[in-house]
């Protein structure tokens, strides 16, 4: 489960004798637009696959029969097992461009195998945490469920959603698989398709009270909002005066924001004032800051298609990139794409409130700029041995302490805000030197 081009390389690094530790460092070179920051998830699942790094006896005779590496190549390569050492800011971390979510020190070739495993596991999962902590500011407390399997881009990626949104504070999922596998709450009502099979609304309504196990909770829009509101109204009452609850009523189209003022006028004149609104239906952060903004009376809300790719940001502009081999800072000059050099840390600052102020990359040789400084980055791996396991929980809790630390501007769904991302002077030295040191090298002293 790699590209080619890693076992390539490894192959000719194995032949050149090539052993020397290298350090690789992910991070996101820019962010999206509207984004203000990211959300750093699918670490874990990053270190559970170089747990696992390596490849059997049918991985090795596929592979020579590609033509593209000789037989000790691949068999050298399967008997490889990750030793080295990782660093990685905690799960549900807040972060920003240039900032390494995670750096790999390790022989070379272990370094250079881990590429494609981690960027695979780290990119999907930020991309939709990130995108799924906007929902959860933009619902200001209201709880978000996410139900994006059916439009994910297979049955492991909805499982990655469902974990990323969790992390980000989302209440629950659809996903029945995430349910059981991850512990992550479930929640579900009912289809169009089981209105529609039924012989009216009226009837569907009273057979969906009748044997739900669950809270019951009635799709009001299938073929007319407001006579489906009612109709649920006069169930709702119905339900009330044998000794059973409505819960709530599920809109899923049209103008979400009239159509729930009049619901709750509806619910509240038949006395079910306890009876809640969800929302859902093409909703994302966008829409959800302007229904909640204007007022909408809705107490939930349903994000499915939007979220599970991430549709205004689908991609992240994330890269895997050799710092350092040999003791040697390896770089680019590329325009764009240059890269800083050498191993770092990350250091943040938090004001007298507790908010974070700024934040500083610097090398990880480097002491701390001072008391007011804290690390990001922790090691988590030594000698290819897990040091520090955390659960999914974990990650939820502390990314709510991270995101009530952000500066409010930084947390607003409209507002394109910056935050201050700046570097050491030693790192900036380092790295002046290196970029010097490379051109003339190059031949490039000129121009």
């Amino acid at each position: 489960m790699t590209d080619l081009y890693e076992l390539t390389m490894a192959a000719s690094y194995r032949r050149l004798g090539m052993r020397d530790r290298a350090t690789m460092s992910l991070y996101v070179r820019t962010l999206p637009q509207h984004r203000s920051f990211l959300v750093a998830a699918g670490i874990d699942r990053a270190l559970e696959r170089l747990e696992h790094l390596g490849f059997d006896a049918a991985g090795v005779d596929y592979l020579v029969s590609t033509g593209h590496l000789r037989r000790e190549d691949a068999e050298g390569l399967a008997r490889t097992r990750f030793t080295g050492d990782v660093r990685v800011v905690r799960e549900g971390s807040v972060v920003f461009p240039d900032e390494p979510l995670l750096e790999i020190d390790a022989p070379i070739i272990e370094a250079q195998l881990a590429e494609t495993l981690v960027l695979n596991a780290v990119h999907y999962s930020t991309l939709v945490a990130s995108k799924a902590a906007r929902c959860v500011a933009a619902a200001r407390g209201r709880p978000v469920v996410e139900f994006g399997l059916r439009r994910a881009p297979g049955i492991e990626a909805g499982l990655e959603a469902a974990r990323a949104c969790f992390i980000a504070g989302f209440a629950s999922t659809s996903n029945v698989h995430a349910g059981r596998a991850l512990g992550i709450p479930v929640s579900g009502t009912v289809a169009h398709a089981f209105i529609e099979a039924m012989p009216d609304e009226r009837t569907a309504f009273e057979a969906w009270a009748l044997t739900s196990a669950g809270p019951i909770t009635l799709l009001v829009d299938t073929y007319d909002t407001l006579n489906g509101v009612r109709r649920a109204a006069e169930l709702g009452r119905h339900l009330e005066r044998h000794d059973q609850k409505l819960h709530s009523i599920r809109l899923d189209s049209g103008d979400l924001d009239a159509l729930s003022r009049v619901a709750r006028r509806v619910l509240d004149d038949a006395g079910l004032t306890h009876v809640q609104i969800f929302a859902s239906g093409g909703l994302d952060e966008h829409a959800i800051d302007q229904l909640v903004r204007g007022g909408a009376p809705i107490d939930g809300f349903g994000v499915g298609t939007r979220i599970g790719m991430s549709a205004d940001a689908p991609v992240l502009d994330m890269v895997y990139k050799i710092v350092e081999y040999a003791g040697r800072p390896c770089l680019k000059l590329s325009a764009k794409k240059a890269t800083l050099v050498g191993p770092k840390q990350v250091w943040r600052r938090r004001g007298i409130d507790g908010r974070f102020v700024e934040d500083r990359l610097a090398a990880l040789d480097e002491p701390s700029p001072g008391n007011e400084w804290r690390p990001l980055l922790e090691p988590v791996v030594r000698g290819g041995r897990r040091l520090v396991r955390r659960s999914m929980e974990d990650a939820r809790r502390f990314h709510a302490e991270q995101i009530a630390l952000l500066p409010p501007e930084l947390r607003a769904v409209e507002v394109d805000a910056t935050y201050p991302v700046g570097l050491s002077p030693a790192l900036r030295a380092r790295h002046e030197a290196a970029v010097r040191e490379a051109r003339v090298r190059e031949g490039l002293a000129d121009v």
